[in-house]
């Protein structure tokens, strides 16, 4: 069990963890980014979405893609290792897989609280970036505003590297194999309930959620893929479609 200023447990902290990431995934990084370079709306370009390849078919540049694609990861990264911090209460566990913190606290796990903060973070932080509040504010009505691809990858490296691993990996294999976006994107939201089957990780049905709630992101154009509507490496503003 764990012995950190939490362990006691409560929803009431899983629900602080969800609402604090989901604050922290929804600043409009590259919204803002943008509109400081050309003054632009970044949600009248491309797909729309506000993230890191918007803001290279905005931009037209691929430093400023990295530089929005570092502060997605980073939105998604930092709540949830803050999450795992103040939930164990030690530095030494930030690194450890929590697939691996629940494996060795037994099959009552899911009975405590406390063990749903580090999941609640991930899935705040995710949602935040694709239906941010902020947006919402300065837009006056809600709009889906990412995909939660990049957010959820840094999530996914504070909660448990070893997701991340897969879903980054065999998201790029599918992008260089079938030169399609898209195609990735689906394979590695896909990627994250597979891996934990394959881990047998004891929260599969938390990855299975996420990775459907980032599939539902993009269903619309990945039907869209299949009918052969989808162009190779959408990398330019008005070259493929919305959403």
């Amino acid at each position: 069990m764990i012995e950190g200023p939490m362990a006691d447990g409560s929803l009431f902290a899983a629900s602080a963890a969800l609402l604090i990431a989901y604050l922290v995934g929804s600043f409009p990084n590259a919204y803002l980014l943008v509109r400081r370079i050309t003054g632009e709306d970044i949600t009248t370009h491309g797909s729309g979405n506000v993230g890191a390849m918007n803001v290279r078919r905005t931009t037209g540049s691929w430093g400023w893609f990295v530089v929005a694609m570092a502060a997605d990861i980073f939105k998604g990264f930092a709540p949830v290792a803050a999450a795992k911090l103040i939930t164990t209460g030690s530095v030494a566990l930030l690194a450890r897989p929590w697939g691996m913190v629940l494996t060795a606290v037994g099959p009552d796990w899911w009975r405590h609280a406390v063990y749903y903060v580090p999941m609640a973070a991930v899935a705040g932080a995710v949602l935040g970036h694709n239906y941010s509040i902020w947006l919402a504010i300065a837009k006056k009505h809600f709009i889906r505003t990412g995909k939660g691809l990049a957010t959820g990858a840094g999530a996914l490296l504070a909660y448990d590297w070893r997701y991340f691993v897969a879903v980054v990996g065999v998201g790029l294999v599918v992008i260089a194999v079938t030169r399609y976006m898209m195609a990735g994107q689906v394979a590695a939201a896909l990627t994250l309930p597979v891996t934990a089957f394959t881990l047998r990780s004891p929260e599969w049905t938390f990855a299975t959620v996420m990775g459907l709630v980032v599939y539902a992101a993009h269903h619309r154009r990945f039907m869209g893929l299949l009918r052969g509507q989808e162009p190779r490496f959408y990398i330019h503003d008005h070259q493929g479609p919305r959403g």
